[in-house]
């Protein structure tokens, strides 16, 4: 029976969401502060990562911690005030980071990676968004050949044990698919599944027209209240009440926040990062996107120039920028790529909203009738968006899913 539902957050997971409930037959609402695909899913990498099927543990080995612990790295930075803000997520996060713990949450985790193209699919030619969308991989690339051979070894375990393509890049073989790369490369990772897209924005707003295609509604304002009442669920936006039956949380790093206003708890902690775009110089030309494993950038050829994204930052949400980890990206990608002018007068910066089991959370609220979950996706919330919409709208109908839900609940906490 088709009903009323309020889908908070339109970012990537949220539009998925509302076009599946809309695409069932529901009255849907998007309701977002700003239009849909401006926060964290505008500022991502643009991958659609079919080979992460590990996610990314917190560094347990001396040799990394020592490396991390001046705080100059690229890939991960920290801020006092920000880990002290998260140290309980975070002690989670490293224990179950531990070995014994992290084997049993990767195949739980990568249950749902599997499901990321097939997902993406519909919603793309539902969207008429082929023009942004890739599908020749990325590439990982290597200076030590000692580490290269480690992570080839890691590829193939995953291959074997949840179907990822790949192939070994001789120095000679990634000279030809990118020869403006420079330095002493050992060679690369070829991802040959993984899909990239030009522009992450313009593809969750064209997810957006699409729900609106299907008769959704997208409402732009800021959320004051959300209460349950005898009716279902009444959500107050800009001073005006709008009645639905259900209530979906996808607000990302803020769906914290609204929990608590809620009497729920949830460990939640984000981690930040930055983008810069920039021009080509000397004529140089990128073909792939490519990550610097080494060092923690990643450089994307994107409609707007070349991206150059960071690692992540543990800081406070809603703390100032802190540009010195950009810096330092920007000056280790010059020795790669010939990088021209900054494009922008500000570096991006945004949050990922992260989990301590390293696992989103998809599905009912506990003790909150109608109210639902689709939060927490760390690194792949642009990844995983539509498999997480079609996830939740079976649930919603009270349907068996096509895989068992039990590690993405809410309960586990």
């Amino acid at each position: 029976m088709a009903r009323e539902i309020i889908v908070l957050g339109a970012g990537m997971v949220g539009v998925s969401v509302a076009w599946h409930l809309a695409r069932r037959g529901h009255d849907v609402a998007l309701v977002d502060r700003r239009e849909p695909g401006r926060e964290t899913s505008f500022g991502n990498a643009g991958l659609i990562q079919r080979e992460a099927v590990r996610p990314y543990p917190f560094p347990r080995d001396l040799a990394t911690l020592a490396r991390v612990l001046p705080n100059r790295e690229v890939d991960i930075r920290y801020r006092p005030g920000g880990m002290l803000r998260a140290a309980g997520p975070l002690l989670q996060y490293w224990r179950n980071s531990a070995p014994s713990r992290y084997r049993h949450l990767v195949p739980e985790y990568a249950a749902l990676i599997r499901l990321c193209l097939d997902a993406h699919g519909p919603m793309i030619e539902a969207a008429g968004a082929e023009s942004l969308v890739r599908h020749d991989g990325w590439l990982e690339v290597y200076r030590n050949a000692g580490k290269l051979a480690a992570r080839l070894e890691d590829a193939e375990e995953n291959d074997a044990r949840f179907g990822v393509r790949y192939r070994r890049l001789a120095p000679e073989d990634l000279a030809a698919m990118e020869p403006s790369l420079s330095g002493d490369l050992a060679g690369a990772v070829h991802w040959q599944d993984s899909w990239s897209v030009a522009d992450p924005g313009a593809l969750v707003q064209a997810y957006a027209r699409a729900f609106e295609a299907e008769g959704g509604r997208v409402l732009r304002g800021e959320v004051n209240d959300v209460v349950q009442d005898s009716e279902g669920w009444r959500v107050e936006i800009d001073g005006q009440t709008r009645q639905a039956a259900d209530v979906v949380l996808a607000m990302g790093p803020w769906s914290r926040t609204w929990l608590e206003r809620l009497g729920l708890s949830v460990p939640m902690f984000v981690k930040r990062g930055y983008h810069m775009h920039y021009g080509s110089a000397d004529g140089a030309h990128l073909n792939h996107w490519v990550m610097d494993a080494e060092v923690g950038y990643l450089l994307a050829p994107m409609r707007a120039g070349i991206r150059l994204t960071t690692g992540a930052e543990l800081e406070r949400l809603e703390a100032p920028a802190h540009h010195q980890q950009l810096a330092a990206a920007e000056a280790r990608a010059r020795e790669l790529y010939p990088l021209g002018e900054r494009l922008e007068s500000t570096p991006w910066k945004g949050a990922r909203p992260c989990m301590p089991d390293m696992k989103p959370v998809i599905g009912p609220a506990p003790g909150r009738r109608g109210l639902w979950c689709a939060f927490g996706h760390g690194h792949q919330g642009f990844t995983l968006g539509p498999a997480t919409g079609r996830l939740l709208a079976q649930m919603m109908e009270g349907e068996a899913t096509e895989i068992d839900m039990a590690p993405y609940r809410f309960e586990r906490f």
